[in-house]
Order: C-alpha cells, then sequence, then structure tokens
C-alpha cells in the first residue's frame, strides 16, 4: 500500500474510533511499553504530546509514567519551529508550563533546551507502520530531519494504535526505519 493511502486510510479509522477506545489502547501501549527492560538504562527519551484533533496515540500516560517510576530519566518534547520545517527540544517536568501553538500542539514554555545528540530513544508519532519498520507520518518530513542529527545509537520505538501493514510500497532509503514498535497486543522488533 502507499503512503498516501495510508495516510488516508488511517485519518478515517482514528476519526471513527470512540474516546473509550482510544484510551484504552493508549493505555495498553503504555503498559506494553513499560515492560521492555532496555527503559531501565535510558537517562534522556524524547516523546511527542499528542495531538487531539488528530487523536493521536495519548503519551501523557507514558509521560506520567516516566516521572513516577523512573524519576532519573529525562522527559524531553519537540516544539515546532517557525520555519515550519524542523523541530527543537525541550525539558518536560511535572511544573512546566504548557500552551498550544497554531496546529492545537501542546508545547512547554521557559522549558530548557535538550540537544537532539543527548537522547538515548525516541518514542516516534506515526500513522501506519509496516513488517520492516517502516513508518508513515502526516508526511511533513519533521521526524525524518530530527532523527538525523541525533546519535547513530538513539532507540528508534514507534508508538501505534494499530497492528502493522504488510509492505508500505513507497518506502525509500531516505525514511528512518524503527527499531521497534510498540502496539496494544504486542512489541514488534526490526533488523536495521
Amino acid at each position: 500500500m502507499l503512503k498516501s493511502e495510508l495516510r488516508r486510510q488511517m485519518l478515517t479509522w482514528r476519526r471513527a474510533m470512540s474516546d473509550l477506545e482510544l484510551v484504552a489502547r493508549s493505555q495498553q501501549v503504555a503498559a506494553r511499553l513499560f515492560k521492555e527492560a532496555y527503559l531501565t538504562r535510558l537517562q534522556t527519551v524524547h516523546v511527542f504530546l499528542p495531538i487531539q484533533r488528530q487523536r493521536e496515540l495519548d503519551t501523557w500516560c507514558i509521560i506520567r509514567r516516566f516521572w513516577r517510576d523512573f524519576p532519573a530519566v529525562r522527559v524531553v518534547v519537540p516544539v515546532m519551529q517557525e520555519d515550519g520545517l524542523s523541530l527543537r527540544h525541550y525539558l518536560l517536568t511535572p511544573h512546566t508550563e504548557l500552551a498550544e501553538n497554531a496546529w492545537d500542539v501542546p508545547e512547554p514554555l521557559n522549558a530548557e533546551e535538550v540537544a537532539p545528540e543527548e537522547l538515548d530513544a525516541v518514542l516516534l508519532p506515526l500513522l501506519a507502520f509496516d513488517e520492516a519498520g517502516n513508518r508513515v507520518g502526516y508526511g511533513k518530513g519533521f521526524y525524518d530531519r530530527f532523527l538525523q542529527q541525533c546519535r547513530p545509537d538513539v532507540l528508534l520505538i514507534g508508538l501505534s494504535l494499530e497492528e502493522p501493514v504488510r509492505h508500505i510500497a513507497d518506502a525509500w532509503e531516505g525514511d528512518v526505519r524503527l527499531h521497534c514498535c510498540v502496539t496494544p497486543t504486542r512489541v514488534w522488533r526490526f533488523e536495521k
């Protein structure tokens, strides 16, 4: 299936999903993520804040669990820049003030900036992914550009409300593949 078809299909599916189902799937993904042993080795983890109107996976249960169970782990979130092409990254604490930007994305105010090279893991938003670890986002390339700035050993973890499709037909070398993807039912692991 082509990325454009997957985007359309997954956005339609999300709009039809009930609030209760979205909450349940988000909680299942979070529970599965926190069963992973590598979490104990992380010092700095990048997490996206959900866009409510896009019905994205609710990462707040993940963020709060890091704060509660892994207080030494620094949680970092993205902030879209005025150029409309790039992201910068800021520390998020329980006391960080947030404001929604023009795209309804919550962003931290007056927070400490964190360089991409400091990240040990990035939890990636996606609309779909395939059995080879290719992901489909919204098509703007924000995360592909950002991930090129990270260390080569950064762990790339997709968070998905749905299971993978078999194959994304127009995936190409410039797409950054996932190391693993957490869904409500399992963790998919990929060779890089």
